[in-house]
């Protein structure tokens, strides 16, 4: 079950977090929340997003729209993380001439 936290909430639970701190991540779309009747409502990977943010801003006097682009690169070093890790098993899964195939051509392609 996903845990979702209203912006009070959110506010309380992510220390150095402020409301206009907060809106301006919103408002850079570093952080998206969800939407429901009550107003925006985040995720536990939400905060912890924003308590990154918050160190990130505080440490390097980062604008919002620098850490929007920060946490999006992020992300996609963490999709690239995944990617691999898939592309590792089926690999691992296949016969041995073919994964030293596969290890030849990589080999041959890094010597460049």
């Amino acid at each position: 079950m996903t845990e979702i936290y209203s912006e009070e909430q959110t506010l309380t639970l992510v220390a150095r977090l402020t409301r206009t701190r907060l809106t301006a991540l919103v408002e850079a779309e570093a952080v998206v929340p969800t939407r429901s009747a009550t107003g925006p409502v985040f995720r536990k990977s939400d905060l912890a997003r924003l308590d990154l943010l918050c160190e990130f801003a505080d440490v390097y006097d980062m604008e919002p729209e620098a850490l929007a682009v920060v946490i999006s690169l992020i992300d996609q070093l963490h999709a690239a993380r995944n990617d691999l890790a898939v592309l590792r098993d089926a690999i691992g899964e296949q016969p041995p001439e073919v994964r030293a195939r596969i290890a030849a051509a990589i080999a041959a392609r890094t010597r460049d």
